[in-house]
């Protein structure tokens, strides 16, 4: 029997999303201006996934995490942790295969599943500079399972062809969550819509999206998350900063 679903947002269904990739036991990663993935970690940690190990930007392994508080590099994130881990020791971690899950956003999308987090124009001449790898290039393609985000989809970040290529993985597809649906791409399929979230439809994603993609003929809607998983959301985001960060 599965649990009931209850009427949730948008966000807390983008959230409840990003918490179902990552599994009991796994080990999970966070960069810079991730609010939304650590408040899925805590949901995953107080629902499905309570032995999940969590590497935190601001260097602490296994934290606290009674609410989402606005910056991802909050100190706060210190309290209660195990240990220490610095930048190196995740990349470390993650070179010898030891890190499953790190969620990845960006400037642009394309099909082929390249992300620019650099630059528009282009390296020699950027019109405008965005926040940086910050060794993501190298981090994409050891982790096990690499998954984009895009909280708000439009055709600006959702684009034919990067400007730059910061990430790539030729190697394997890569699941891309946005707040109209769950695309795969690259891979020898190219672009494809998993699902569509229950407010959008396939023309209004494709009026929002940059790229062909294919779709499937019996397309799934994606599940609403289950009462437990909102009653999560809510109570470790009791300032509602979720919905300021998806859609809109």
């Amino acid at each position: 029997m599965t649990a009931t679903t209850v009427d949730a947002t948008p966000a807390e269904t983008v959230v409840s999303l990003l918490a179902r990739e990552i599994e009991d036991g796994s080990v999970v990663a966070t960069g810079v201006a991730s609010p939304l993935v650590i408040l899925a970690i805590a949901v995953a940690r107080a629902t499905h996934a309570p032995g999940l190990t969590y590497l935190a930007c601001v260097g602490s392994l296994d934290p606290d995490l009674p609410e989402l508080y606005p910056s991802s590099e909050d100190l706060r994130y210190l309290d209660g942790r195990s240990a220490e881990v610095s930048i190196a020791d995740l990349f470390d971690h993650a070179r010898r295969g030891r890190v499953d899950t790190v969620f990845f956003g960006a400037a642009e999308v394309d099909p082929a599943g390249r992300t620019n987090m650099t630059a528009s124009g282009s390296l020699e001449k950027p019109r405008a500079k965005f926040p940086g790898v910050a060794g993501a290039a190298t981090l994409r393609q050891w982790v096990k399972n690499p998954v984009l985000l895009v909280p708000r989809q439009s055709r600006r970040n959702l684009v034919p062809q990067v400007q730059v290529a910061t990430t790539r993985d030729p190697s394997r597809p890569v699941r891309l969550i946005s707040d109209l649906g769950t695309f795969e791409l690259g891979g020898p399929r190219g672009a494809r819509l998993l699902s569509r979230h229950p407010w959008a439809t396939v023309d209004g994603i494709a009026e929002r999206t940059g790229f062909e993609f294919a779709v499937p003929d019996a397309l799934p809607v994606t599940s609403l998350p289950d009462a437990r998983t909102v009653s999560a959301i809510r109570a470790l985001d009791p300032r509602n900063l979720r919905d300021a960060l998806v859609g809109g």
